[in-house]
């Protein structure tokens, strides 16, 4: 065993690297910068936590909030690493006595906020401290192509010119191409080693419903799950809160989160939830970047998210553990034209561009009857190599399908008679208000009451015929122009299936859900579950005492390994992940008598590899 797997079993009480860890440490180690790009849950702070270890001076890592900076801090102090924090939660004695310990070299990691570091007074800082390693945590804000753009990440090219012999590694979850080339300009990384893992989280499961009556079906969905921890993601703050008192009048352990809230009721519920006190976390997007929460076992999203980026980071809070996870987006028309209506209000072109086309992509994949994680690779560049992931509405339960011929050849001649009398295109609203026969302003001034295809789509509701409008953009019969004018023109294809009346097969709309079979749950840890349950019981209240989350004694995943090989003595913990040295030293003998004790009374459960 070399020195780095040495400290990756004994400190942090892993048995192996997670896919490109070690290469991204040893190119680190060597001295060069690093862009990494890795999934939620894919370890991305071992990558500069563990080179730490292994380096003389101090690594400064900049962290967007202060809720993560506190949690990875306590881990790695958990781990008996020597790491601390700067920020505003911290009191005057207590930063200076931090200071004071920086300047004496007692400290291996420095999390700190962007806008902190940038203090004019804290450049002799840098220079005294004999920082060797620069970690962007979150390096996603940087870029206004991101999905949080954060103003404040764009003065860290300032760093370059500061400590230019130090090199700097760039981390994120979720960046496409475009983002990856932002932030590697705007941070001046110089020849960067660039990573890109998987986006892949085969562990979660990924679920679209129809919204309707959208507080009963998360209900029915938290009933079958109320041991579990999970989100809820709303639009509004209104509907944050509203969920949240529906929910805990109910009886269930809930409470809401967002930035209208005063700070100490935020932060007393986001620690309540942390600490596993709180099951269910009622939150707008202000919730969760960074939230270290491991056992999250489930993320709903009430409303429509506002693109792709977010909607994966955020359903990637599920299943940190590796263990499995469920994710359950509740769609409706009616979220999109509140967003379109949003996005008109938006005064700079360029912004309104930008989230027209996210909330495109984003109803696309609300919408389309292909395999959702497919899709969800797609967009990042990535190609699954299957047609079936097992684990999607779509793949466990593939939507009917019709033949959608007449209505696609009226919808395509509507496009192709309004172009062919005048010299311009015009919107999806418009061609359906033609095809319904509507009486409207721009119908008049623009004479298309004329048209021969005037008012023959009588027979389907307007959001049925703009469900067929969006599913032919998807097929690729009909294109959407960007910018002020979203006008539908024809594809080459379009035209070639209008002019040969090729049959066109379309999928039906989301409808009210069906029974579905079982997904395959990968990352399922079969384990004793009525000893997983007394060994939560018991990490809870070792917790409680030492006032941190649950999880910085040990995961879930730790936990179940126990409950399958009930370890009864100190050196029975060995192998077990998430068992390091020094926890194993704090907590093996308490884990293991209790294990003991169980067995007592308990029969061993036979699992069968």
């Amino acid at each position: 065993m070399d020195d780095l797997h040495l400290t990756l079993k004994t400190t942090f009480g892993y048995n192996a690297f997670r896919p490109l860890q070690r290469e991204i440490i040893d190119t680190a180690l060597a001295g060069r910068d690093v862009f990494a790009l890795l999934p939620t849950g894919g370890g991305k702070s071992l990558c500069f936590q563990l080179p730490a270890l292994h380096r003389h001076g101090l690594t400064v890592v900049v962290s967007p909030l202060i809720a993560l900076m506190k949690d990875q801090v306590d881990q790695l102090q958990a781990a008996g690493v020597a790491a601390t924090y700067l920020n505003s939660s911290v009191g005057a004695d207590e930063a200076r006595s931090r200071l004071r310990g920086l300047h004496r070299g007692e400290w291996r990691l420095l999390y700190v906020a962007p806008e902190r570091l940038m203090l004019d007074d804290w450049k002799e800082n840098l220079i005294a401290w004999n920082v060797t390693a620069l970690a962007i945590d979150e390096a996603h804000c940087v870029s206004e192509w991101g999905h949080d753009f954060r103003p404040e990440y764009r003065q860290l090219s300032r760093l370059r010119a500061l400590l230019p012999q130090v090199p700097v590694m760039a981390l994120t979850a979720t960046a496409t191409e475009r983002v990856r080339a932002d932030i590697i300009n705007h941070l001046q990384l110089r020849d960067p080693a660039v990573f890109v893992a998987s986006f892949n989280r085969p562990n979660l499961t990924y679920r679209v419903l129809a919204k309707d009556q959208p507080l009963k079906q998360i209900i029915d969905f938290v009933r079958k799950r109320e041991e579990e921890s999970g989100i809820i993601y709303c639009a509004s703050r209104a509907t944050t809160e509203r969920t949240a008192e529906a929910l805990a009048g109910r009886g269930f352990s809930a409470r809401a989160y967002h930035a209208g809230l005063d700070l100490e009721e935020r932060s007393r519920n986001q620690e309540a939830f942390l600490r596993d006190d709180v099951k269910i976390i009622c939150a707008t997007i202000a919730f969760g970047m960074g939230i270290n929460k491991p056992n999250v076992r489930w993320v709903i999203h009430h409303d429509l998210p506002k693109n792709i980026e977010g909607y994966y980071q955020e359903t990637g809070r599920a299943g940190r553990d590796s263990l499995p996870g469920d994710c359950l987006l509740l769609f409706s028309g009616g979220d999109a034209a509140k967003q379109t209506h949003f996005i008109e209000e938006i005064t700079d072109e360029h912004e309104k561009n930008v989230a027209r086309a996210q909330l495109r992509q984003i109803m696309h994949y609300a919408e389309s009857a292909g395999c959702r994680r497919s899709e969800l690779l797609e967009y990042f560049g990535e190609i699954f190599p299957s047609n079936n992931c097992g684990a999607c509405d779509n793949c466990l339960e593939p939507r009917e399908t019709y033949d959608g011929t007449i209505v696609s050849q009226k919808f395509l001649s509507c496009i192709y008679r309004i172009r062919q009398t005048g010299r311009f295109g015009v919107g999806l609203n418009h061609i359906i208000e033609v095809l319904t026969g509507a009486d409207t302003e721009k119908i008049a001034r623009w004479d298309h009451q004329r048209l021969t295809t005037y008012g023959i789509g009588r027979e389907l509701a307007r959001p049925a015929w703009a469900a067929v409008g969006r599913e032919l953009m998807r097929l690729g019969f009909v294109a959407q122009a960007e910018g002020e004018f979203p006008v539908l023109e024809l594809t080459a294809a379009g035209l070639a299936v209008l002019t040969a009346r090729k049959p066109i097969t379309l999928t039906k709309p989301l409808s009210l859900p069906k029974a579905k079979r079982a997904p395959r749950r990968e990352g399922d840890v079969e384990c004793d579950e009525i000893l997983f349950t007394r060994l939560r019981e018991l990490r809870k209240r070792l917790a409680d005492e030492r006032s941190v989350p649950a999880y910085i004694i040990f995961g879930d995943t730790t936990l179940r390994q126990m409950a399958r090989s009930y370890p009864v003595r100190i050196k029975d913990l060995d192998g077990i992940t998430g068992v390091g040295e020094k926890k194993r030293a704090e907590f093996g003998e308490t884990f293991a008598s209790t294990i003991a004790e169980f067995l007592k009374t308990n029969p061993r459960v036979d699992f069968n590899d």
